[in-house]
């Protein structure tokens, strides 16, 4: 019998089929359609990769999740999320957008490798939401599984590095990030494990 009582945090990002240009903008999410979501499960210590036929069982994990950590995930993934749900994503997940967290806390938003980069050390990203897009587009082209796959090692990346994060500010109670002058700047945060 499994007596493990800890919290299942499921950290979560996405990359799109389309581009905010391609549907419209920004405030046109929904159409820009999932080439890949990854989620992290600490309940099962172990990364899933879901394409966008797979979308009602990314959002059933992420419902039944104690805590989705994301970065923009309130504001961007789950808008992208939002036509294969009946209900509004947002409303019935327990969230920490650590974008929207911090945001408020200074005042202006950040991007994830501003944060990363600081507070983890080294460089954070391996690529960039544009290549993941190149990505698609090669693989709607030509059906080579292969660009399915870089898309997907880019987005379980982004979610390491949304874990990682996570967990130093967890533990530490604050995260850096870098200034315009490229300075690190602490901010303390309230998150817990």
């Amino acid at each position: 019998m499994n007596t493990n009582t800890a919290r299942n945090i499921v950290y979560f990002d996405l990359e799109t089929r389309r581009s905010a240009a391609e549907v419209g903008g920004w405030h046109e999410t929904g159409k820009m359609g999932i080439s890949v979501a990854v989620t992290f499960s600490t309940r099962d210590n172990a990364y899933h990769i879901y394409t966008e036929d797979q979308a009602e069982a990314l959002i059933q994990e992420l419902q039944q999740a104690d805590l989705v950590v994301g970065y923009n995930h309130i504001g961007f993934d789950y808008g992208v999320l939002q036509p294969h749900s009946f209900w509004t994503i947002a409303d019935h997940t327990r969230n920490c957008d650590i974008c929207t967290y911090l945001t408020e806390k200074i005042g202006h938003r950040l991007k994830l490798d501003s944060v990363a980069k600081p507070t983890l050390g080294g460089n954070s990203k391996t690529a960039e939401g544009t290549d993941a897009l190149k990505w698609w587009a090669e693989y709607e082209k030509e059906h080579d599984p292969q660009k399915l796959l870089d898309i997907a090692k880019y987005c379980c990346y982004d979610v390491k590095v949304t874990m990682e994060v996570y967990k130093f500010g967890a533990a530490n109670g604050y995260v850096l990030y870098e200034d315009k002058n490229g300075e690190p700047v602490k901010v303390e945060v309230d998150w817990e494990l």
